[in-house]
């Protein structure tokens, strides 16, 4: 088609891509509007059974004509089946029989039927097309002109089959409280953080409190540092402004540098709540710059150099502060946190044994980080484990080798199609930790800041927990969903 080079050279030039110009023909093959509903409405199936989803056309809705083609992973990795299924009667049905533990990561992408248009209606749409490329653009007026015979589509084009169309992504988990994790803990673990522990206590705490204004009312406002092993836990704290003593939250943040909202803070203490908001990294809470975004990254081929050594240890620094606060209850201590929050609170949990009340986290980071060696996708920090001495590294503070040591009860709320932080690290996880556990499953979900729609579950059970915690109630996980499976079903 040496007659398309001039147009597309000039279009190039001028910033304009080949599927830049079709996009205004994507609405006549727009995607269809289909409905997928699990067997198991939480998701969850046994060994044996048939895991699937029934798929529907919503009523009043023409029934799409084309072709669904759908993927079947295990933990997202490997493909266990292919195929496609039809709706022009508006029903269909996707499902097999999985035999082993795992998630399954299911893909469907809409394939138009091919659109036969006349010659009369390539006419028109060639003529709008060329209007549409030439509109204010004297360099392709000029071509066009040129080339008054030269046509942007030519009646042979497929039109209608030129891309696949993404219309669902979902998940389920097979017998998932059989995971477990992919490999063991390194063999000197436990000595390892003993050591850094150790040094830690050495460390005078110097604690340096500065009041700070806050537009909520009845509240008092902190900007706090405190010296840890190398480095410094900066953060605000916020408590109420009347006399007392306060059940305590401590809320680590999700990846990223970026300064924290003095409201994150607040709006807890207006609740009553003692809090500690801890920023992830040595800098001032408010400023969010002076740390590469990389950051997980550095150091990352020994455990004595890698960035977390330095974040694990702050974030245990500020669970020794609380717990010495005098404004503490000494009752209640709650540790929470979304996506590399969660990944903190949960290693902060096993390395402080017994020294809180309860763990409630969102999408957890930092689980099953070998998981390739076990034919699982791992997430974040998305490490290079090809390398060995990544690998070793990354050993040292995944998540999945701290659970054991967890003695607080134990929420964690996980996406069953979350690629960030991948369910079947978290089943991994859960099912290691001793101390009653729940699960809070949202299989429509992804990671909390690609779905915040499908956050719903999180979102209703970690208040209504909260609100417990803070009236002085316990925390009694519901373990429905992560006692062990017994028996096979067939």
């Amino acid at each position: 088609m040496t007659r398309n080079l001039p147009v597309l050279r000039t279009a190039r030039r001028l910033g304009l891509t080949l599927a830049g110009c079709l996009l205004p023909l994507a609405a006549l093959a727009a995607l269809p509007q289909i409905q997928f509903t699990p067997l198991h409405a939480n998701g969850i199936y046994r060994l044996g059974q048939t895991v699937g989803w029934t798929v529907s056309v919503p009523p009043g809705t023409p029934n799409p004509r084309g072709r669904f083609a759908y993927t079947i992973k295990r933990n997202d990795l490997d493909v266990v089946k292919t195929g496609s299924f039809s709706l022009t009667s508006g029903h269909a049905t996707l499902a097999l029989r999985f035999d082993a533990p795992g998630m399954l990561y299911v893909t469907v992408d809409y394939e138009p039927t091919p659109m036969a248009l006349s010659r009369a209606q390539y006419r028109t749409l060639n003529h709008s097309l060329r209007a549409m490329l030439s509109k204010d653009d004297p360099a392709l007026q000029r071509l066009f002109a040129r080339y008054p015979h030269y046509q942007p589509l030519a009646p042979q084009f497929p039109f209608g089959a030129y891309a696949e169309h993404r219309v669902a992504t979902l998940g389920a988990a097979v017998a998932p409280t059989l995971l477990r994790p992919s490999l063991p803990p390194p063999h000197d673990f436990k000595a390892f953080w003993a050591r850094q522990l150790a040094a830690l206590r050495r460390v005078p705490m110097q604690v340096k409190l500065t009041p700070m204004p806050t537009a909520q009312a009845g509240v008092r406002l902190f900007r706090v540092r405190l010296k840890s092993l190398g480095s410094h836990v900066r953060g605000y704290l916020a408590m109420p402004a009347h006399a007392g003593r306060f059940p305590a939250l401590i809320i680590y943040q999700w990846a990223g540098v970026y300064p924290l909202e003095r409201a994150w803070a607040t709006n807890r203490a207006a609740e009553g709540w003692l809090v500690f908001d801890v920023d992830s990294h040595d800098i001032p809470p408010g400023s969010g710059t002076g740390v590469p975004q990389n950051y997980p990254a550095l150091g990352v081929r020994s455990p004595q150099t890698s960035y977390f050594l330095g974040m694990y240890l702050r974030d245990t620094r500020a669970l020794q502060y609380i717990r010495h606060n005098r404004f503490w209850n000494g009752k209640t201590l709650v540790l929470t946190g979304t996506s590399m929050g969660g990944q903190q609170s949960l290693a902060t949990a096993g390395l402080n044994p017994d020294k809180e009340t309860a763990v409630i986290v969102n999408e957890p980071s930092g689980a099953d980080m070998n998981g390739l060696a076990h034919g699982r996708r791992p997430g974040y920090p998305f490490y290079a484990t090809q390398n060995p001495e990544v690998l070793r590294t990354a050993a040292y503070f995944d998540t999945v080798n701290f659970a054991p040591y967890i003695t607080a009860p134990t929420l964690i709320a996980m996406g069953f199609i979350d690629t960030t932080a991948p369910p079947a690290g978290l089943w991994c996880e859960l099912n290691e930790i001793p101390a009653p556990k729940e699960a809070v499953p949202m299989i429509d979900s992804a990671h909390n800041n690609i779905t915040p729609d499908k956050q719903g579950a999180w979102l209703s059970r970690s208040e209504e927990l909260l609100a417990e915690l803070a009236h002085g109630d316990p925390f009694v996980p519901n373990q429905a969903l992560t006692r062990p499976q017994t028996r096979r079903v067939r």
